[in-house]
């Protein structure tokens, strides 16, 4: 009878021994392939998070992961803009020359800029409806400024003089142009900065 430990047939045992250790191999083979489509290496890590994220692109307690908002003021809307005349008394006595000039408030929430320079201002004098003064009539080197206006912080421009007197493109030159009308009369001062116009203020000279 054939058994495991000796096998019998007609040929030599050691080829027996041969061929049933190549079998033995075989279903060794076998086993371990089955083994590891069961268990799978290295499915159990599948589920976890990786390990190598680095400090620097984490947020840490009470931040965001979120980039801060940065960036320069954009340009203001004239909505939120409040443009007034100003001037440094309301009456002005015989000789007294008016100082007249310009404020302008940031009624928005944020910090917005705008070109003020005296390329985009003017002020005007007039009585009535006829005007009398335009800072424009003469102006020379009218040059860019532009400004940044934080909300609710009113912004004034340097105080120039009127003259009391009227003033046209012809007349620049003269040194003698003719003065307006005082003895109590009332007059009103009107500013614009580009498309922005103020209400009038009176002032009355003597």
């Amino acid at each position: 009878m054939s058994t495991f430990r000796n096998p019998v047939g007609p040929q030599p045992s050691s080829v027996y021994w041969r061929r049933r250790l190549i079998v033995l191999l075989g279903l060794i083979a076998v086993v371990v392939i089955i083994v590891l489509i069961v268990t799978r290496p290295g499915s159990a890590d599948a589920g976890k998070e990786p390990t190598g994220a680095t400090e620097s692109n984490q947020p840490t307690d009470g931040e965001s992961s979120a980039p801060a908002a940065t960036g320069d003021p954009t340009e203001c809307d004239p909505s939120v803009l409040k443009l007034d005349a100003v001037t440094d008394k309301g009456e002005y006595a015989a000789g007294e020359t008016p100082m007249i000039s310009m404020t302008l408030t940031n009624n928005g929430a944020v910090a917005c800029t705008i070109n003020a320079g005296t390329d985009v201002q003017e002020l005007v004098v007039g009585s009535g409806q006829e005007q009398y003064w335009s800072s424009k009539d003469c102006q020379t080197n009218p040059a860019a400024a532009p400004i940044t206006l934080e909300p609710g912080k009113p912004q004034t421009t340097s105080p120039i003089p009127w003259e009391r007197v009227r003033s046209s493109v012809d007349t620049c030159e003269q040194q003698d142009r003719p003065e307006v009308t005082a003895g109590g009369a009332s007059y009103h001062l009107t500013v614009r900065l580009g498309e922005i116009e103020s209400e009038s203020k009176r002032f009355l000279l003597y």
